[in-house]
């Protein structure tokens, strides 16, 4: 289970990518009855003491990479990409690697992945504007420059700034299901989920309030979520033409309005495989899907895995936790 979290930084890192690991990881939200537990987070350098910001500011960073040695998740958090690696921290993140902890980049700390040989043979992602020189520079990493964040077994890389929040809460799902992941989310004010396959650029990457319209859609959709959905009944509930209104859901949410009832439909599935005993054929009607094999086929191409597989492993960390 996900108790330890180590996030490795180097001279010239990015805050705000290193805050959302912080913000998912380093507040204590175990007294406010959610179910989140307190994480022992440590923050932690090659050479303690101040270490630069890539915004001229500077942190005192009183933790070696001893720190990393029994974390069970270690994330290397964005840097100059073409700067010198301490061999420490190379060395840091392929003993986490050997072990079989958690390692996660976020940004352009994939490349401190790649140099250290971690993502050869794997597939990974980072920020779009990197994506050409990290392939270019480590012809053995399969890039993937149009998704979110990439898991490759126990390696998690993600794109920039808030697709780190989405790799960070992808991992808390993983571990500890996805009403956890849902109530960090919630006291962030960001979505639960977001596929890790969803396009890294869109035209806005979430609703915003002055779409009251759309956004009222959406909560109907799922409130309605074991009811069919078509695109011409979609549009016409808020009063648009289908090519208008396919286009404007794409734009509002990153995704169709297939795929985005598919990723709701899968978390719903997620919640009742976590907190009831109802069979697969129960959960593929509650959660929209109607029919077992449509379940397994969306579950396993979103989480890599099956509803049983999904239901044993969380249900060990559950008994593991008590």
């Amino acid at each position: 289970m996900l108790k330890s979290v180590a996030v490795i930084v180097v001279p010239n890192f990015s805050m705000f990518e290193f805050g959302t690991a912080c913000e998912v990881f380093g507040i204590d939200r175990s007294a406010r009855g959610s179910g989140v537990p307190a994480f022992d987070f440590r923050v932690c350098t090659a050479n303690p003491g101040n270490v630069p910001l890539k915004s001229g500011l500077s942190m005192n960073v009183g933790l070696g990479l001893e720190a990393t040695q029994d974390a069970d998740l270690v994330i290397m958090a964005p840097y100059g990409r073409d700067e010198e690696l301490p061999g420490p921290v190379l060395e840091a993140l392929r003993a986490a690697d050997a072990r079989g902890a958690w390692v996660m980049s976020i940004c352009s700390g994939a490349f401190a992945l790649a140099r250290a040989g971690l993502l050869d043979g794997r597939r990974c992602t980072t920020h779009w504007h990197y994506s050409g020189q990290l392939a270019a520079e480590y012809p053995l990493v399969q890039v993937d420059e149009n998704v979110l964040y990439v898991q490759d077994g126990n390696i998690i890389s993600s794109a920039g700034t808030a697709a780190g929040i989405d790799a960070c809460l992808h991992l808390v799902r993983v571990e500890l299901g996805a009403h956890v992941a849902a109530a960090i989310a919630r006291d962030m004010v960001v979505p639960p989920h977001r596929d890790g396959g969803q396009a890294q650029f869109i035209d806005r990457p979430m609703p915003t309030c002055g779409s009251a319209p759309m956004e009222k859609l959406l909560r109907w959709m799922v409130e309605n979520l074991e009811h069919e959905h078509t695109v011409n009944d979609l549009a016409a509930r808020v009063h648009m033409s289908p090519r208008t209104f396919a286009r404007r859901f794409r734009s509002e949410t990153g995704a169709t309005p297939a795929a985005w009832l598919n990723s709701q439909r899968v978390l719903r599935a997620q919640e009742l495989l976590e907190s009831t005993d109802l069979n697969i054929d129960e959960i593929a009607r509650e959660s929209g899907f109607g029919h077992p094999v449509l379940l397994r086929h969306h579950f396993a191409k979103v989480l890599d895995t099956s509803p049983q597989s999904y239901r044993r492993a969380f249900r060990g960390q559950l008994a593991e936790a008590g």
